[in-house]
């Protein structure tokens, strides 16, 4: 089969927009992270609003359509283990070398732990729990921060493995002929209806936690649209109504987001019904701002840029650094005080020097390059290939 570029440069942009969230999150005003800069800016929730409802479902979405190009009915079990190498590992590389910093910069900043790294890790690899409010995931010893969107798709692949038989009957034969063959409005408003009524169900009842076993709201929603990506991947139809659909989807998505996100930046308190409406917007949002970004995607990305299998191949690595870079940073210059501009600039550029420079280390060395999701290749052989089973999904 034909590489689908449009996913591979589609993946790239994502980590790169992650980036970019991430960084944002230090300079957001009223919303809690790690670390949180001197220099908040309110003006950053309206863009970050915009982007937020549906940049994680964006990952889960490509995600199944990238297993679903390499067809994992094929050999399930053999898929099983190669998701587990490539997802399991380096969770659980990240969470005991990458992630670590996060929680000692996070818990010296709160006056909880005591500077000097060296202790700070070796009682951190001791697993216990922490005094309470020292970092995130304190109370369980050990966090992974940025890193839980490893073990959702880990958990995702195994159950989609399990359910295949279910998918490859007859009756699912035929949910999947009946999702792929829907066009205009149906497309948009039929696979949307399930993501309206976990908002109005969900929603409400389960905070998103990013915890794994208690995040029923999210796991409702990215594994909804992670089964989509799946059955979706190979239906030529879907893929032309996209591109027929291109420029309605993208006028609708945005008129849309200009609703919802003044409306929900309103300082007023809403009775139940205007509640309702808000989340069967959001619902509708989320799945119109995937097939928008889908359609353009594959509109004016799907060609073999020069520059695509090197940065193809550095999007895993990237994504496991970026963020340990980002709040060590912040834990170095916020206290400096240097303005906003150039403190910003500084976090920005360090952060893509540090995954940059981390990319380039990694994919030489041939013992570190499953811990950061790549596949092991001859050290003497350095030349980029885009990497498949990556961060966001890809082909075997």
């Amino acid at each position: 089969m034909q590489r689908r570029h449009d996913l591979d440069a589609l993946r790239v942009l994502a980590i790169l927009s992650l980036i970019a969230y991430h960084c944002g999150m230090l300079y957001v005003a009223d919303w809690g992270w790690h670390i949180k800069s001197s220099y908040l800016q309110e003006w950053l929730q309206w863009p970050m609003l915009a982007m937020n409802r549906w940049r994680m479902a964006l990952l889960f979405l490509i995600s199944g359509l990238a297993i679903g190009l390499y067809q994992p009915e094929r050999g399930p079990g053999r898929f099983a283990l190669l998701r587990t190498w490539r997802l399991f590992l380096p969770l659980l590389f990240g969470m005991l070398v990458i992630v670590p910093v996060q929680a000692y910069c996070q818990g010296v900043v709160n006056g909880t732990v005591s500077p000097g790294y060296g202790a700070f890790l070796l009682r951190y690899w001791e697993l216990r729990p922490w005094p309470e409010g020292g970092f995130d995931g304190a109370e369980h010893g050990v966090t992974w921060n940025h890193l839980w969107y490893l073990a959702y798709l880990w958990v995702y692949s195994l159950l989609l493995v399990a359910i295949l038989p279910l998918l490859r009957s007859r009756p699912g034969q035929r949910l999947q002929a009946a999702l792929g063959g829907l066009r205009g409005w149906r497309l948009v408003l039929v696979p949307a209806l399930p993501l309206v009524l976990y908002m109005n169900v969900l929603m409400p009842r389960f905070e998103s936690t990013n915890a794994l076993l208690d995040d029923w709201f999210q796991h409702a929603q990215f594994f909804t649209v992670f089964v989509y990506g799946y059955l979706l991947a190979r239906v030529p139809g879907f893929w032309a109504e996209l591109a027929r659909l291109r420029r309605p989807l993208a006028m609708a998505a945005v008129a849309m987001l200009l609703v919802y996100v003044p409306v929900l930046k309103l300082d007023v308190v809403f009775p139940e019904w205007a509640l309702v409406a808000m989340r069967c917007l959001r619902g509708l949002i989320v799945w119109t701002v995937l097939l928008a970004v889908l359609a353009w995607a594959r509109h004016a990305l799907d060609r073999p840029f020069r520059w695509l299998p090197y940065a193809s191949e550095a999007v895993y690595p990237w994504y496991v650094i970026h963020q340990s870079a980002t709040v060590l940073l912040a834990y170095w210059l916020v206290p400096l005080e240097l303005g906003a501009w150039r403190e910003a600039t500084l976090v920005v550029l360090g952060t893509l020097a540090a995954c940059a420079l981390g990319h380039e280390i990694v994919r030489r060395v041939g013992v570190l390059r499953p811990l950061f999701g790549l596949k092991r290749r001859k050290p003497a052989s350095v030349r980029p290939q885009a990497e498949p089973l990556a961060v966001v999904g890809g082909r075997e």
